[in-house]
């Protein structure tokens, strides 16, 4: 660890024009005044107006992305019957007593102005590129660690693994870490690989209770390999409620210079500068909302409690650390990476790691895990080790390469 003391947390996004006709968007025909369109464009027109709420103005990203200002009023969130009448609470009553420092942001491309937020625009595409338009956005039901199942059959049936750090057993009303940002190659298009925090209520079964936030790598979602800040919000197990970033009403951003699911740069490389980031879910002892903290400073927004049941309390359980989607398209293994796709002995500058891991008490202090766990479905293609040191507190290295000698 004598070298950690050298890495970068400097961070940049490259995610954030006026508003696009919607039917140059969806590639639509006109004959004779008439216009002709299928069903299914007409569902993904429909669902195209929900989500690109009229922009104030549109900045064009380098990795092209369109990010619209979009005024903090029409984001979203506001379709939710139960937010019509909501006032937005700009601030968090309070926030956790912070243990360690933060890392800084600033922007490649500009930023909106107050009043607005920055919404990443979707594309036809991107909704195409979904099983269907109403699962558009979300993740696929049992996508969460098991960490107490025996059967490690039940862990794996949906295709996802993961490698973890996990404390269970108390009450919990948020989590802090900070992560390393790497890029990791993804096989499939309909894979992905993401390192994450989740803070969970309920059981894994039908009524889970979910807040999730991280990087990932995704090309079904984004349409591309980079590496893009992410939340999720799930209600009922991942069924019917809850979605990525602002892809549904429920998470209310209150940011103007950051947008959700816009793209992360640099990422850390083998033997060479490591960048990471920081993030804090807390629930506001006042209002009782669950907000997100990103870096020093720039709160991100909430989720509002009466989305959640058992979360409308406290967690039960948080963890952190990496998933990735196994398809065995070829009927082997996955060759995505989850972490950097090294395995956890490998150290720093080759290997990912969580580090500073907390969690939030009832008096909504950061205080250091106690009685942390790991889970991992398959060691053999990903791990996780944990340790603890002065600089770093409580921090596990995590990942692997997926399919390799011992893992078919």
């Amino acid at each position: 660890m004598g070298s950690a003391a050298h890495f970068s947390n400097e961070r940049v996004f490259r995610g954030f024009l006026v508003w696009f006709c919607s039917w140059g968007l969806l590639s639509l025909t006109c004959a004779s005044g008439r216009l002709s369109v299928s069903s299914q464009n007409f569902e993904v027109h429909k669902h195209l107006k929900r989500l690109n709420k009229p922009a104030v103005k549109s900045i064009q990203s380098p990795d092209g992305d369109v990010i619209d200002c979009v005024h903090i009023s029409k984001q979203p969130a506001f379709d939710h019957p139960f937010l019509k009448d909501h006032k937005i609470q700009m601030n968090p009553s309070t926030t956790p007593e912070l243990l360690f420092g933060e890392n800084k942001l600033w922007h490649q491309t500009g930023v909106c102005s107050d009043g607005t937020i920055p919404v990443r625009r979707t594309m036809k595409e991107d909704v195409l590129r979904a099983s269907s338009v109403k699962r558009y956005g979300k993740k696929k039901h049992r996508t969460v660690p098991l960490p107490r199942s025996a059967d490690p059959d039940l862990a794996n049936q949906s295709g996802h693994q993961h490698a973890i750090a996990y404390v269970e057993g108390g009450k919990f009303y948020g989590a802090k870490a900070t992560i390393n940002v790497w890029e990791p190659k993804v096989q499939s298009p309909n894979e992905f690989s993401l390192s994450q925090l989740w803070i969970l209520g309920g059981a894994f079964g039908q009524d889970l209770n979910s807040i999730e936030a991280g990087w990932q790598v995704s090309p079904d979602l984004y349409g591309d390999n980079n590496t893009r800040l992410f939340t999720y919000w799930t209600s009922d197990a991942y069924q019917a409620t809850g979605c990525y970033n602002l892809l549904c009403s429920g998470f209310i951003q209150i940011n103007s210079q950051i947008a959700m699911g816009a793209s992360i740069s640099p990422v850390s490389g083998f033997h060479n500068p490591q960048y990471d980031i920081s993030i804090t879910i807390w629930k506001d002892p006042k209002e009782g909302h669950w907000w997100m903290q990103f870096g020093d400073g720039y709160v991100l927004g909430y989720w509002p409690s009466f989305l959640f049941s058992y979360l409308a309390d406290s967690a039960s359980i948080v963890e952190w650390g990496g998933e990735v989607v196994n398809m065995e398209e070829d009927g082997h293994h996955t060759t995505t990476q989850m972490g950097s796709g090294q395995f956890p002995d490998a150290g720093f500058s080759k290997a990912s790691y969580f580090r500073n891991i907390q969690v939030v008490d009832s008096s909504n202090n950061l205080k250091e895990p106690k009685g942390l766990n790991t889970f991992t479905e398959k060691s053999n293609c990903y791990d996780v080790e944990v340790s603890k040191n002065d600089d770093w507190g409580h921090y596990f290295y995590f990942g692997g390469p997926g399919r390799n000698p011992n893992c078919q």
